[in-house]
């Protein structure tokens, strides 16, 4: 995704993993995609982009629970103020994830091996 942060007008951009456990319906991956470019497309700050996202996937889908990860690296901190090119990374999760602690473990091990495999070439 590519956003804009609303404090310094200028990018940031950066990859969201979503997980989520179907109830009766299953979100087309296309479906996807269009909520997180709904929401990246204005004025943003990472943390309410990924509640945002989790939000209306848990509202439109209605799963047991869904968790989404944003990594992003944000031009603010890169090309003005502390010049670094750290990944910041945000987390929420919904329903079922809140109570199941093993299974939000077990998912975000499985992310988190996902992301030091293919993330590092994202996002540097």
């Amino acid at each position: 995704f590519y956003s804009m942060c609303e404090h310094h007008i200028l990018p940031f951009y950066g990859t969201v993993d979503i997980a989520y456990v179907p109830n009766k319906k299953i979100a087309g991956i296309s479906k996807i995609v269009r909520i997180v470019q709904k929401y990246s497309r204005r004025l943003q700050i990472q943390e309410r982009l990924t509640n945002q996202i989790a939000d209306e996937i848990y509202r439109e889908y209605d799963p047991e629970g869904v968790i989404v990860i944003t990594r992003a690296k944000h031009m603010c901190m890169i090309i003005r103020g502390v010049k670094n090119p750290a990944t910041m990374i945000s987390v929420t999760y919904r329903g079922v994830f809140e109570t199941d602690k093993d299974l939000l473990n077990r998912v975000l091990l499985l992310l988190s091996q996902k992301a030091i495999f293919h993330d590092t070439d994202i996002l540097g």
